[in-house]
């Protein structure tokens, strides 16, 4: 009889409210959806071309480095980024206000006014490593286009 012995009575009463939260659903963590954080390293951002010249036209005043955590550099200034699902807002810094939609992953699209799409392409061209890799580093003018082309032929066996 579970009334009569203690034991059984506490274990009884210390599983309960355990048992009763695993049956409710658990709520999204925020409403814009799963909080994450983006590759480190630097992007490379650039604008479309066209077929008479090169695929990207470079934009240096848009490139900037993934640090920390949720924290970005760019201009010689630090900021912070928030990324929910795969949406990214730079809260704070030189670049407060913009909006990306994350397509991949280290391929960024900035958002327009209305929140589509923009020409604005970034992508992440040399991660942040505590370890050289064995891999040659991308050339700093190297366009987003010629890395994104790189990252859709497979993978570099280096």
């Amino acid at each position: 009889m579970l009334a009569r012995d203690p034991m059984k009575r506490l274990a009884c009463l210390l599983a309960a409210p355990a048992l009763i939260g695993a049956a409710a659903p658990l709520p999204p963590p925020v409403p814009g959806g799963d909080i994450g954080t983006l590759e480190q390293g630097r992007y490379t951002c650039e604008l479309p071309g066209d077929a008479t010249g090169p695929a990207g036209r470079h934009v240096p005043d848009a490139d900037f480095t993934v640090m920390t955590a949720s924290n970005y550099r760019a201009h010689g200034r630090q900021g912070s980024y928030l990324l929910t699902d795969d949406r990214v807002v730079m809260t704070n810094g030189a670049f407060k206000g913009r909006q990306f939609h994350r397509l991949s992953r280290g391929f960024l699209r900035e958002l327009t006014a209305d929140g589509k799409d923009g020409p604005l392409r970034c992508v992440l061209g040399r991660r942040l490593s505590d370890t050289p890799s064995p891999c040659p580093a991308a050339p700093a003018d190297e366009t987003a286009a010629a890395m994104l082309s790189d990252l859709r032929s497979g993978p570099r066996n280096c």
